[in-house]
C-alpha cells in the first residue's frame, strides 16, 4: 500500500507565505505524476498544480505567479510554496500522485488525508 501524508497548512494573514510538503510512503517503484489539489466550502475540489517525474509543472491561473510546485524524487516528496496568499486561497488542500509499484505493474491513484489553509484578510 501507498500512503500520502501532508503537513505544513495553518492560519496566514493575507499576504504572508506557507509551504506544503507531501511524502509517500509505502510501495513505490516509482511516482509519474504529483499534485496539489484543493476545495474550498461549498465549492468542488479543483487542481491547483502538477508536477511530473520530469520536473514539467502545470499551474491554475489563480496561482499562476504565486506559487510553485517541487519535488524531491528520492525522498518521494513534493512541496508546494504558496506566495502572496489571498482569502480566496483558504481551502483543505489535497496531495495527489500516480504512483507506480512495482517495475511491470500498473500505476494507481493516490491521495492524502488534507491540511486545513486558512488565510485571514
Amino acid at each position: 500500500q501507498v500512503q500520502l501524508v501532508e503537513s505544513g497548512g495553518g492560519l496566514v494573514q493575507a499576504g504572508g507565505s506557507l509551504r506544503l510538503s507531501c511524502a509517500a510512503s509505502g510501495s513505490i517503484f516509482s511516482i509519474n505524476v504529483m499534485a496539489w489539489y484543493r476545495q474550498a466550502p461549498g465549492k468542488q475540489r479543483e487542481l491547483v498544480s502538477t508536477i511530473t517525474s520530469g520536473n514539467n509543472t502545470n499551474y491554475a491561473d489563480s496561482v499562476k505567479g504565486r506559487f510553485t510546485i517541487s519535488r524531491d524524487n528520492a525522498k518521494n516528496t513534493v512541496y508546494l510554496q504558496m506566495n502572496s496568499l489571498k482569502p480566496e486561497d483558504t481551502a483543505v488542500y489535497y496531495c495527489y500522485s500516480i504512483v507506480q509499484r512495482t517495475y511491470s505493474g500498473s500505476a494507481f491513484q493516490y491521495w492524502g488525508q488534507g491540511t486545513q489553509v486558512t488565510v485571514s484578510s
